[in-house]
């Protein structure tokens, strides 16, 4: 059990002996045969790494292309910062004339999204594939 002045978390202090870094969030990006842009989130989606998919999903939108589908189903943690970048990115999209699609969240982001009713708010599909099959 953590004492008052030992962190609780796995990822407390990368200094520690026996405490591993924090993982960084890897992201992916694809184009369909269709033109689609796909990003795949791989990690923790939170304030401390959310700047590569910050980037990553706003040059997508930029480049307008038809849909754009966002790969969640390796994101093991999702705070607010993660899910406000989300609803960000998908009101870009819209106001780009961009569809916007959310794939395969994994349990955690998609009990975030239920708890906060962003489910509804988003186009959720339980893979890419079925996203990009999707009708516009």
């Amino acid at each position: 059990m953590p004492t008052e002045n030992e962190p609780a978390t796995a990822f407390a202090d990368p200094f520690r002996p026996g405490s591993r870094p924090r993982p960084d969030l890897v992201v992916r990006t694809r184009h369909s045969d269709a033109g689609a842009a796909v990003c795949e989130l791989v990690g923790d989606l939170d304030i401390e790494t959310l700047e590569p998919a910050r980037n990553a999903l706003d040059d997508l939108v930029r480049r307008c292309p038809p849909l754009l589908v966002v790969d969640l189903g390796l994101v093991d943690f999702c705070d607010s910062s993660g899910l406000n970048l989300l609803l960000r990115a998908r009101m870009a999209a819209i106001a780009a004339d961009v569809g916007f699609r959310l794939a395969a969240p994994s349990a955690t982001v998609l009990r975030l999204l239920e708890l906060t009713c962003a489910d509804s708010v988003f186009s959720l599909h339980p893979s890419v594939d079925a996203a990009l099959a999707a009708p516009l």
